[in-house]
């Protein structure tokens, strides 16, 4: 009986990378060509005689409203200049990151054949860490500022759970969240499952676009966060059903289980060893248990109602 539970296990798992490698061997043959515009480097590298010259060229990143002095003033600013320097040192050539983000838009292209192939433009922003990545129809804008390693001097001042992700290994786990934030349906309500199951979505986006990716990276956990979860699943799912939270619309539940921080709030001594965001964690488990048992496409997987997709995933929270 085991040989046979043995065989059956690896039949299910040679089908499975079967099928992945199809998948691979046709994203590659897809045609991707993205445009690079640097434009941190063609305002900066300019003088204030150049800006009308800069500001013509790229009309987007200058609003009417604000006056072509703030301009000039950031231009000779000698703290916007150090931070020039800084992603300089790290990004002069953009060609890896080019490259990697080609690769993206071969697997988005594969799933999503409908998307526009956006241009690429590098920009030096205000450390809005929300905002790291943003994909808007035909342009995809990276804020370099906020990818130069953890560990860098000018994020001193974050917070360690939002440091943690200032990698360059994390633009391409939140290009995939600002293309997802424009391709999912909100949630029809505000229960705690359905914000689990559309965070799980966003997740398993991040599955089949980024499949050299680990679970640490897609979520932007570190390995020790990954493990705790998978350690305290049964127990978390546990704590969410006996509480009965699922079904809740408490106001308060996201930002103890959904929202970016320092740890999830179950109000237990636990609570400082825990991650942020392990209803997202949970929602993903879900999400892929439910892949994992239904014949659906990836389009289709994102236009179902959570409730739907909980009852038919077959989810059981490992012990």
């Amino acid at each position: 009986m085991q040989k046979y539970i043995y065989l059956f296990a690896f039949g299910l798992l040679f089908f499975s990378c079967d099928k992945q490698s199809k998948i691979e061997s046709a994203v590659e043959k897809i045609p991707v060509t993205m445009k690079v515009h640097r434009f941190e480097q063609a305002f900066f590298d300019s003088k204030p005689e150049d800006l009308a010259k800069v500001k013509a060229a790229y009309p987007d990143f200058f609003p009417v409203e604000t006056p072509d002095a703030i301009w000039i003033e950031k231009l000779q600013n000698p703290q916007w200049r150090e931070l020039y320097a800084e992603v300089e040192k790290k990004y002069k050539n953009f060609g890896a990151e080019q490259t990697d983000i080609e690769d993206l838009f071969k697997h988005i292209k594969y799933y999503f054949p409908t998307v526009i192939t956006p241009q690429i433009y590098t920009a030096i922003g205000e450390m809005d860490y929300l905002n790291k990545a943003i994909y808007a129809n035909d342009k995809l804008v990276i804020a370099l500022e906020l990818y130069l390693g953890k560990d860098h001097k000018f994020y001193s001042e974050f917070p360690a759970y939002l440091r943690q992700n200032f990698e360059q290994r994390q633009m391409l786990p939140d290009v995939v969240s600002s293309f997802s934030y424009g391709i999912l349906p909100a949630p029809k309500d505000k229960e705690l499952l359905s914000l689990m199951i559309n965070s799980g979505k966003d997740l398993y986006l991040k599955d089949i676009l980024l499949p050299d990716y680990t679970d640490a990276e897609r979520i932007g956990y570190t390995e020790d966060q990954i493990k705790w979860c998978a350690e305290n699943e049964d127990y978390m799912w546990q704590f969410f059903v006996s509480n009965k939270l699922l079904f809740s619309t408490d106001s308060r539940l996201p930002n103890r289980f959904i929202n970016l921080a320092p740890f999830s709030k179950f109000y237990l001594e636990i609570d400082n060893e825990t991650p942020g965001r392990v209803g997202q964690w949970l929602g993903w488990q879900i999400v892929r248990s439910y892949m994992q048992n239904n014949e659906v496409t990836v389009p289709q997987l994102l236009k179902m109602d959570a409730k739907e997709i909980f009852e038919k995933s077959k989810y059981k929270p490992k012990k």
